[in-house]
This record gives structure tokens, sequence and C-alpha cells, in this order.
């Protein structure tokens, strides 16, 4: 599903009228009675109900003046507070503003001085709609607009917002002071990036994307760079193997990682990347780790390395992993391997002098970031996979600044290091250095575990392996770990599951991929429609 920015949508609007010729006042009445119908669908009665409209002076709240015409004209008991002098309404709001005068709809101006005097009524509302703000939200709220939003959010009435919840950057998900709480939302044209963003993707509830008649000789003159990573992508983009296919055929994956204390983060993502389905994983990990993760890794093949006095990868390992390099198919590198000189050594001149595709994860990323201008030195694909942690380290940056604006670090991040970027958490970015963005629409919160990160490592490699390219094999990767993760939370598991349960149910999450399978999941994803 493609996602659109706040921007890119006022130009698609602006251009829809002024050149394609279709007047604004239509959008604005089937963007209306299509938030009118949400309303009715997901509101219990509500010809029984008194509804409340909360109307800004702009044009959404021009849609919530079509939207409570709709709801008059089905006998529903509906009242607007207008949150603007009746003087400051213009345009196609203004006309549809004067309708509601002719359908003797109580519209009341709701100023800061008369809020109080209003609390009575506004509390006797059923379910209220919110088209106070929108998607033109650029200043964080305050005052009687903040007062507003509190109030509604303690009534605990139902709320369908428009287009977004009042309070939520539409480009990022950050709050602006407050946000509505809303039980649904409908959105125009296209799905928002901050209906997925936390903390705002948590004000959204339902989501329904509307059709309001934006031509696609419009939508297809901005750039299509934000997507979703969803189950019909996912099934499109995926490849089927072939019957007569053999391991050979299935690619070899190389893993360098591990350090004493840390063979589990070796071990899982060697074997992700089998599971998600590599013909062959070669496991390196200092020599004296090697009789420790062989009864663990009993599929994959292990090689030991030089290691230092205390354990951990040398310098000196590097002559041992290029020479078996040349018949691999991709090369992951960093779970659990610390962070001494010498594995920093050695990480740096590997990824400066390797050309197989590298997923580069957790402690390599961690000795990248204490090496200045490293990514000059790469000539080979890149995946890099941090958390916000990681990324702050790379990008040498806080972690807030990374976390209010998680699609902007990303593509920044992808674009300085020329590579595929999976920012993980909640949810996870992928971003291409050619300022793709996708973001994951799978997982869920009992993910917030050790280990999640090393399975996604291996899944990525695996995929890379079997020949999916590296942007593709990141989305598709992370897709997968996190539908692994949904199933087993369907399974009345909140919290709880380990990284090595996700990794084992991952077969099962490709299968359904590969059928294109719908989700049954209690994450807030499965509310898309439209």
């Amino acid at each position: 599903m493609r996602v659109v920015t706040a921007e890119q949508m006022r130009w698609m609007d602006s251009r829809t009228i002024q050149s394609f010729g279709l007047p604004g006042r239509v959008l604005m009445e089937c963007a209306g009675r299509g938030a009118a119908q949400l309303l009715f669908d997901v509101a219990d009665d509500v010809a029984g109900k008194r509804v409340g409209v909360l109307a800004g002076g702009g044009n959404n709240g021009g849609d919530g003046f079509v939207i409570a015409r709709c709801l008059a004209q089905n006998k529903v008991a509906v009242f607007v507070y207008l949150m603007a002098a009746r003087s400051r309404v213009s345009g196609d709001a203004a006309v549809n503003l004067e309708l509601l005068d002719k359908l003797g709809v109580p519209v009341i101006e709701l100023t800061a001085d008369r809020f109080d005097t209003c609390r009575s009524e506004m509390g006797s509302m059923d379910c209220w709609v919110d088209a106070m703000l929108g998607t033109g939200l650029n200043a964080p709220v305050r005052g009687f607009y903040k007062d507003v939003i509190e109030f509604v959010n303690r009534a605990a009435k139902p709320v369908v917002a428009v287009d977004i919840a009042s309070g939520v950057y539409s480009d990022t998900g950050q709050i602006g002071g407050a946000a509505i709480r809303a039980a649904a939302t409908a959105t125009f044209a296209f799905a928002k990036p901050g209906h997925f963003l936390y903390p705002g993707a948590a004000c959204r509830g339902k989501l329904r994307v509307i059709d309001i008649g934006i031509p696609y000789v419009v939508a297809r003159q901005q750039p299509a760079d934000h997507h979703l990573i969803d189950m019909p992508g996912m099934h499109a983009l995926s490849r089927q193997r072939p019957p007569d296919a053999h391991k050979g055929l299935a690619g070899h994956v190389l893993v360098i990682a591990g350090s004493p204390g840390k063979t589990g983060a070796a071990v899982m993502s060697a074997q992700s990347a089998m599971r998600a389905g590599a013909g062959l994983v070669t496991l390196g990990v200092p020599e004296a780790l090697r009789p420790v993760v062989e009864p663990m890794a009993i599929e994959s093949m292990t090689v030991g390395l030089a290691q230092t006095e205390r354990g951990e990868l040398a310098a000196d390992a590097m002559a041992d992993i290029v020479s078996m390099i040349d018949d691999k198919a991709c090369l992951a590198i960093g779970p659990g391997i610390g962070t001494a000189a010498a594995t920093r050594q050695l990480v740096t001149q590997l990824i400066g002098s390797v050309k197989t595709a590298m997923v580069i994860d957790a402690d390599g990323l961690n000795c990248l970031a204490q090496t200045p201008d490293w990514h000059q030195s790469v000539s080979a694909p890149l995946v890099l996979t941090p958390h916000p942690g990681e990324m702050a380290r790379l990008m040498d940056c806080s972690i807030d600044r990374i976390q209010t604006d998680r699609i902007g670090g990303a593509r920044r991040g992808a674009r300085r290091f020329n590579c595929v970027l999976a920012l993980k958490g909640a949810p996870t970015i992928v971003a291409g250095p050619d300022g793709a963005v996708r973001i994951n629409t799978s997982g869920n919160s009992g993910m917030a575990g050790g280990g999640m990160g090393d399975v996604l490592t291996g899944i990525i490699a695996g995929l890379i392996a079997q020949g999916y390219g590296p942007m593709d094999a990141a989305c598709l990767a992370a897709y997968a770990h996190g539908l692994a993760a949904d199933g087993l939370q369907q399974q009345n598991r909140p919290v709880g599951f380990l990284a090595t349960e996700v990794m084992a149910a991952v077969p099962d999450a490709l299968g359904r991929i590969f059928a294109g399978q719908p989700r049954e999941r209690l994450q807030m994803y499965t509310d898309i429609e439209g």
C-alpha cells in the first residue's frame, strides 16, 4: 500500500482541483460522505445517539460539516462545535457550513470563553467526530485546543478522526502536546506515515482509506517513495522455489559472530538463515567457542577463527574469512562479536575488501560507529540493521533525534552509507539509498526481548543468499520476522515467547506469505481497509 506525506497529499489535492478540473467541493463531499459511513459502520445504533462534531476552521472542518449534514439527513442528533469564528471559515468549508444552517443543525462557536459553559452539553454526547486539525498540524497543540482534546479523551466516548487524529503529526507520528485517541480514522486517497509511526499510531484505531477521486494521472506525478510492507506486497515479492532445487542453488551464507558469553547470538543468526531457506550456512566463531556452538548449530558448518587472548575475534582472522568468501552468496557479521580493538580492526578491514553482499548488525555496527568514514571504502551491497541506539551511534546524534523522525533518520542513514538500512523498532523502517522508504506492518511488543535482532539478521542473509536483492530481502525478512511473532501472540501469549521460538516459526510465516494468506492477529494493522 502506498503512503504519502502531508505535502504530497496537498499537492495532489491542488493539482486535482486546478489542473484536472475536479472541484474541491466534490473532493470534500466524497471525503465527508466516506467518513460518515465509517461512523455508521463502527458505532452501534448511530441513529439513536447524540453525535458531536468538533470542526476546525479549515478544510478538515469542512469535511466535518459534510459529515454532520450526512448524519442530519439520516435523522441523527448532531451538534457541531466550531473551533473558530464563523467569519474565518472560507471557501468550500464555508459553503458546507451554510448548508448546515439550512438543515437546522446546531452550530456552536466553541471559544475558550464558552468552553466551560458548554462542558455539560458536550458531556452528553455519545460519540464524536474529530475534524479539528487533520494533516495540517505544524506546531504543538496548546491552550484551548489542548483542553478540548483532553476533555474528549477523558469522556472515553468513541471518536472517528477525519484524516488523522488531531494532535498527531502526519509525517512522523509524533504527538504535538496532546492528541485525540480515536476508535477509527477515515483518511483520504492514501494512508499517511503518522498512521503507522508511534506514538501517533496508537491514536489511530481502525483505519479506512477512502477514495475521494484523486485521478491516477495526478497521483503518479508525485514520487511513490513510501509504501507499507504488508501481505499483498510481500506476496507479490516472494518467489516460489522450483521443484528441482538443491542446496547448492539455495545459496551459502557465511556468518561471523560470537564471543565469550554471546554464543547464542551466533547460533541464532546462523540457524535463522537456514530457517529462511538458505541451502548452506557456515558459522565462523572464535576458535575456543567452536566446541560450544557445534552442538547447538547442528545444521550449520562451523569454523574456528583466530582470537585474542580474551577470546574475541582477532584481526588475524581476516585471511581465513577472505579465503572462505568466494563461494558465499552473503556475509553476515556482527551478532555477539564485541567491540575489542582487534575485532574493530577486523570488521573495518572486511567491509573494505569483501565484494560479497553483507548484512551488518549489533556489535558489527558498534565497531563501525567508532571508525570515522568507514563507509567510503565499501563497494559491496550492504544491509545495516541497527536498533535506535546503534543508529544514534552510527549517525553521531541522540536517540531522541532518531526516534522523533524514524523515517527521516533511516533515510539519512541509507543515503549517507549508500546502503539498505533497516531501522528496527515499532515499526521497523527499511530505507534505500535512492530515498525509498518501507514501513513494516507486522510484529508486536512481545518481540521486546533479547535475540530478536540476531534472528532478523539471519533471515535477511538467508534471503539474499537465495537471490533476493538487499532491499527486497530486508523488507521480506522484516515482515516474515514480525509475522512469525504475531502467530505466537495469537496463542494467548502477549509476552514471554523467545527469539528461538520466533525463529522456529519463520518457515510457517514464509509459507503464509508465499500463499498470500491474510493475517488473523490482534495487532491494529488488521483493521486497515481500503
